[in-house]
């Protein structure tokens, strides 16, 4: 009599047992990586079995193990063992051993149970494997203590307008657009300020030119002479101002990333979001794969009960074949899941060098608003420091003014006679 097949076997145990985890395991720190720099590049030595090595934006070479996504700045040692998972080989596959043990070739039941009962230590959000929480090695980020676009954009976030969720990529894209919008709202306020200078400049001019007190005279007369045509040099000076503000800050603003941006923008946007869909066209594939081994050991199970009592003498025929064909499907089953890590490592490795290189980018546009809204404060003090000088003649000439001066020279030129009346005599 043949033992019964252990009906505890939980099939999404033995998709979660399979699928691997995304683990990024920050061994050592990019300084201390960079010092170590000269000695890699002119180490030819093999890399350990299921390591890759990447440059990072910045030129940074850090290594990924493709099994366990394990990363770091430090070159793997020989002696490191990447972590393999073999698929299993025909007629020994445990999803047909673990559930009858009639032929010589095959594991003990128990054992094979044992091995399917492996913890479930991940999760899928919307086909991407996350590690539970509490559950495996402690994930450390790549770049401690700076806040990276590349630590904390993997998970898909919840729109707030709608039902539907916004991976964390397109986020940082959001910002990019955001971040162009911007620049283009300061051009615009800076146009506005150079307008209103031009008209402050005209103003200034046309009042220099204004008839009123005209006839001032004397020492005073002088003063607001000066005055007056210190309103034509300023405003010169801010026409002048209003110039360079176009040319040195507002234009700048404007041209900076040109219509290009947008279309390098979406050749990241179309890439990533190609890559989800692979995943997700694998996770399909893992999805219908585990409900093909479902299938067949269900099939096994039912057959394995026919023979118990003996329904059938092709019974016995009818289980080699529904074994041979659970052992296919297990085949499948890891076959798809390993499709599937592959296509996530993909996704992995470019989510972190395009999120680097926006960051870059954003870190370039910054500093380039920075630079400019600088050199608006240099124009601006470089303005004020002309209106000064072109007051100050005129502070010169209002200390000057002398009242008993102005008066002797008006009574010179206007006096009418300085013999005064006298007495009438009889």
């Amino acid at each position: 009599m043949q033992p019964k097949y252990n009906k505890s076997i939980d099939f999404l145990q033995i998709f979660n047992s399979c699928v691997g985890e995304i683990h990024v395991c920050l061994q050592q720190k990019p300084a201390a990586a960079s010092s170590a720099a000269p000695e890699e590049a002119t180490d030819s030595r093999p890399l350990p079995p299921g390591w890759r090595s990447y440059t990072s934006p910045e030129g940074m070479k850090y290594y990924v193990n493709s099994s366990s996504k394990e990363t770091t700045w430090r070159r793997p040692s020989l002696s490191a063992e990447a972590p393999q998972r073999p698929l299993a080989p025909n007629n020994s596959s445990p999803y047909a051993n673990g559930c009858h043990s009639g032929t010589k070739t095959g594991r003990p039941a128990e054992t094979a149970d044992v091995a399917l009962r492996k913890p479930t230590v991940n999760k899928q959000i919307n086909c991407v494997t996350f590690p539970l929480p509490g559950e495996g090695p402690e994930q450390q980020l790549l770049k401690p203590n700076e806040w990276s676009y590349c630590d904390y954009f993997w998970t898909d976030k919840k729109d707030p307008q709608g039902t539907n969720s916004v991976a964390g990529f397109e986020v940082l894209l959001q910002k990019q657009l955001k971040g162009k919008q911007m620049q283009k709202e300061m051009a615009e306020f800076i146009h506005e300020r150079i307008k209103i200078e031009e008209e402050y400049a005209k103003n200034l001019s046309k009042l220099s030119l204004s008839p009123l007190a005209l006839q001032e005279e004397g020492t005073l007369g002088e003063a607001w002479t000066q005055l007056k045509k210190s309103l034509h040099d300023e405003a010169e000076v801010h026409l002048k101002f209003s110039n360079k503000l176009h040319t040195e800050v507002e234009k700048p603003l404007l041209t900076f990333r040109g219509d290009n941006f947008k279309k390098d923008l979406k050749k990241y946007d179309h890439h990533i979001a190609d890559l989800r869909k692979q995943l997700a066209s694998r996770y399909a594939g893992v999805e219908k794969a585990r409900k093909a081994l479902a299938d067949r050991q269900k099939d096994l199970e039912v057959k394995t009960q026919q023979l118990e009592i003996k329904l059938s003498n092709k019974t016995e025929e009818d289980i080699k074949k529904a074994r041979r064909k659970s052992t296919q499907a297990g085949d499948d089953l890891m076959r798809c899941v390993d499709l599937y890590n592959q296509t996530q490592s993909k996704w992995f490795e470019e989510m972190v060098t395009t999120s680097m290189e926006l960051e870059k980018l954003e870190v370039e546009r910054i500093e380039w608003i920075q630079q400019h809204l600088r050199q608006y404060t240099t124009l601006r003090h470089e303005t004020d420091m002309f209106n000064q000088s072109m007051v100050e003649p005129v502070d010169q000439l209002l200390q000057n003014v002398d009242p008993g001066k102005d008066r002797e020279l008006w009574v010179k030129e206007n006096k009418t006679g300085e013999v005064r009346p006298v007495d009438m005599d009889i």
